[in-house]
């Protein structure tokens, strides 16, 4: 049985979802997860990084003491394939040292246009293959006579699936992380003052403890902005509650899709979603409802509050199901670098 070596950071654990779909495929898998921007980032290593003056030379000294453990557990564990979602931890050199016995493949999370993403954009030249989110990043290294490709995230169809619901008792869902992004909360702010009678939920960290201690006591609208992170089994469960599931992308993504996109549809709700290229080119017959602006996102929920959008979300669900699962992304990697199993 052929292995693969997965190495990511937690990016909500969607390394395991890789990891299952390699399974499916046939190969044995083994998930080493390291935090950022250092590892461990907890316990005194946490606070001496808080408080350093240089942050950059700590966290160098962390990818060396990192790098010694990484190429014990690649020397030990001999894959055929080196997975990692941006890789920031790894050193290039080890990059090299993997190419020469294993595959090594790259999925770019975050744009590598990003000041803090310099290294990854970097490891480029140090993998067979780097994957990105976002197609602005592909341009960018065609633009320096270098190949990428275009491939955004998927939906772990395990997680995110259609559950049988009688009642549809939350009229508005959003899930997402809400106080990094001005527009995120422009638009929820719309969301919130134009349906006074509507059940809205928002979910995801909108006034964080650790950020505004004051304004997180004083905080307002608890009943609709929940301020919490919640595991993707609930986010189901809700999914499958919701008559409609709304969706604002960060101001990252100019030509991509974030994660919400395929796991929403994949769970079976009816989606309202901001537009952009790709996404349209996703979604040609109004299986997703797509919106330009605030107007047009407004008067998309106001129609499936007061329609039955169950047929739309349905055949948006099909598509998800059919191409946007994490084995179909899998599968499209081994394929780009000819990978025989």
């Amino acid at each position: 049985m052929q292995k693969v070596l997965i190495i990511s950071s937690p990016f909500f654990d969607y390394q395991i979802s890789v990891g299952n779909a390699f399974k499916k495929l046939g190969f044995e898998a083994k998930i080493e997860t390291y935090d950022e921007p250092i590892h461990p980032f907890k316990g005194l290593l946490r606070w001496r990084h808080k408080f350093s003056y240089n942050k950059e030379k700590l966290r160098e000294k962390n990818r060396i003491k990192y790098d010694a453990y990484i190429k014990e557990v690649y020397d030990g564990y001999q894959p055929d394939i080196v997975f990692s979602y941006n890789g920031i931890i790894l050193l290039d050199e080890r990059l090299d040292y993997f190419r020469q016995k294993s595959k090594v493949i790259l999925w770019m999370y975050d744009s590598v246009l990003r000041p803090d993403r310099i290294r990854c954009k970097n490891h480029i030249d140090h993998a067979d293959a780097v994957f990105c989110f976002e197609n602005k990043d592909v341009e960018y290294f065609n633009s320096i006579g270098k190949t990428a490709y275009f491939l955004p995230l998927a939906c772990d169809s395990s997680v995110y699936y259609p559950v049988n619901c009688n009642e549809k008792d939350i009229d508005i869902l959003f899930v997402a992380t809400v106080y990094t992004s001005a527009k995120r909360i422009q638009y929820l702010k719309t969301v919130v003052s134009h349906f006074p009678n509507a059940k809205i939920l928002i979910y995801g960290l909108c006034c964080p403890y650790f950020k505004t201690p004051i304004k997180w006591m004083f905080r307002k609208q608890r009943n609709i902005y929940k301020n919490v992170n919640i595991p993707p089994e609930k986010v189901n469960e809700l999914f499958s509650r919701t008559k409609v599931a709304l969706n604002i992308h960060h101001a990252q993504t100019f030509n991509g899709a974030n994660q919400r996109l395929f796991e929403a549809s994949g769970a079976g709700v009816y989606q309202v979603c901001d537009v952009n290229p790709y996404i349209e080119s996703l979604f040609r017959n109004k299986e997703v409802g797509l919106y330009h602006n605030e107007q047009e996102m407004v008067a998309l929920i106001d129609d499936a509050l007061k329609n039955d959008k169950s047929k739309e979300a349905h055949a948006a669900y099909e598509i998800i199901i059919s191409k946007h699962t994490f084995e179909k992304r899998i599968q499209q990697m081994l394929d780009t670098i000819n990978y025989k199993y």
